[in-house]
């Protein structure tokens, strides 16, 4: 099932907030400026949009979703021949939290509701979105672009950050439905066992050996539609069982709702080492997985074992770190103080477009950026230049071995 940006917006445009739109002392208008761009997108008749407002800063304690309005009309409508095209926002914590030269972007989505998106100047959101969407930032007026002729697939990178901003991918596999109930029955396996399966059943032609990256992101992909697959059957299951003793517990459905989504966090973590394990150990690769080193402290991978690693006499030029995220933002920094032997140590994540603030940050703290071939390109020309890929990581570990 093909997933392209069209199937989720219509038009977004972008640019840069000004002191007059962010500062209560200097404005309370609850206006955006520099909107005549959505002229194309919203026609010239009055209407108000439900509207979601969306805060996105890095940390991830600190984003923010409310529901609002925002309302398109023409100021001057009763004048001949004047026209002054206005864009009104309902109050909300989201624009309050808004600093001068924050990213706002504007989207129209295909249920016909608005997403106001927040990003702090700089941050990773910033740079996924602008990547994402195709635009331009300007510090005066919206940059708009149109979706309508976008038919490719969104591709990995561009579903996690779709993902992020709370939209579901329909991805599923119903055709081995039958099969996972079959061998697992009406619950899920371990995340070890369902990785394993999900590598054996892939039909697509692949070589972890020869190329680590494009296997890694096919046995990822592959893994969450047979997971989605699964976790729709067991939450319709459910919807039709009711919650609590009456059925209408809304404790009993909040507390499955988070439960299901902190299963997909936790998996997708689970699945990504497991999926990695797997290409090692066929790349012959030597490594502990999960132990500990100083302070407690348990890197991903340390390569090639504990017991070299603890072992004064073996070199620290032959000794090798290997943290993962399946995304960064602001986490990355858990990994410098895993194994004081080794540096620098190196971090695999499938974060998209991680902003230039964090990368040069990482080399400043001597990490190094490990990135699967395709989601580097969402990466500028410069920071590709910095990031290594998979397999030039096999290859460093192979040859230290």
């Amino acid at each position: 099932m093909s997933n392209p940006l069209s199937k989720f917006f219509v038009a977004a445009g972008a640019k840069r907030l000004s002191a007059v739109e962010t500062d209560p002392e200097t404005s309370n208008q609850h206006e955006f400026n520099g909107v005549l761009g959505f002229k194309e997108i919203f026609g010239t008749e009055r209407i108000t949009f439900d509207t979601k407002f969306l805060y996105l800063p890095d940390n991830e304690e600190g984003e923010l979703l409310e529901s609002g309005h925002l309302t398109w009309y023409d100021a001057r409508e009763n004048h001949a021949t004047r026209t002054e095209f206005r864009l009104y926002y309902s109050p909300n914590n989201p624009i309050k939290l808004a600093q001068e030269g924050d990213l706002v972007i504007i989207a129209k989505s295909t249920e016909g509701y608005l997403l106001v998106i927040v990003c702090p100047k700089g941050s990773t959101h910033e740079s996924q979105l602008l990547w994402l969407f195709g635009l331009e930032e300007s510090e005066k007026r919206f940059l708009i672009k149109d979706y309508s002729a976008e038919k490719s697939d969104l591709g990995f990178a561009g579903k996690l950050i779709v993902s992020s901003l709370g939209l579901e991918i329909e991805e599923e596999e119903p055709n081995y439905l039958e099969d996972m109930l079959n061998r697992f029955g009406e619950k899920l396996p371990s995340t070890f066992l369902f990785s394993e399966y999900a590598r054996t059943t892939l039909k697509e032609k692949i070589s972890p050996t020869e190329a680590p990256d494009d296997t890694l992101i096919a046995w990822m992909t592959w893994e969450e539609k047979l997971f989605r697959t699964f976790e729709k059957y067991v939450v319709q299951a459910k919807l039709k069982e009711g919650f609590g003793s009456d059925g209408l517990d809304v404790d009993d459905f909040i507390s499955f709702s988070l439960r299901v989504q902190n299963k997909r966090k936790s998996r997708a973590g689970y699945a990504f080492e497991n999926h990695l394990a797997e290409i090692f150990d066929q790349s012959s690769i030597s490594y502990s997985r999960g132990v500990k080193t100083e302070r407690n402290n348990k890197p991903d991978f340390l390569f090639p074992g504990v017991r070299e690693y603890f072992d004064p006499m073996f070199p620290n030029t032959q000794l090798t770190m290997l943290g993962l995220k399946t995304t960064a933002k602001d986490r990355w920094r858990q990994v410098i103080p895993e194994a004081d032997r080794i540096s620098p140590k190196h971090l695999i994540t499938l974060e998209p477009a991680i902003s230039r603030n964090q990368t040069d940050e990482m080399r400043v703290q001597a990490v190094k950026l490990v990135i699967p071939k395709s989601i580097a390109p969402t990466y500028s020309a410069e920071q590709q230049k910095e990031l290594m890929c998979l397999e030039d990581f096999v290859g460093l570990v192979k040859k230290r071995q």
